[in-house]
């Protein structure tokens, strides 16, 4: 399917948004796997979880427009 060339931009945002929410997917996961977490770990899942879940918010305006 093509994309009309008006919905480009919000096609480009859209796989942006999914890249970085993998990503922070996949550096919580890796942080789950430890036994305990540093002080800095801690601090850094917190902020990752939000940053993922803003992410997610982002995507679903975008989709849903």
């Amino acid at each position: 399917m093509q994309v009309a060339s008006f919905d480009r931009p919000k096609q480009e945002e859209i796989t942006r948004l999914t890249d970085e929410h993998r990503a922070l997917k996949a550096r919580l996961r890796e942080l789950d796997k430890h036994i305990s977490l540093t002080s800095a770990e801690q601090v850094e899942r917190a902020q990752l979880k939000k940053m993922k879940l803003r992410t997610k918010e982002k995507l679903l305006r975008l989709q849903q427009n």
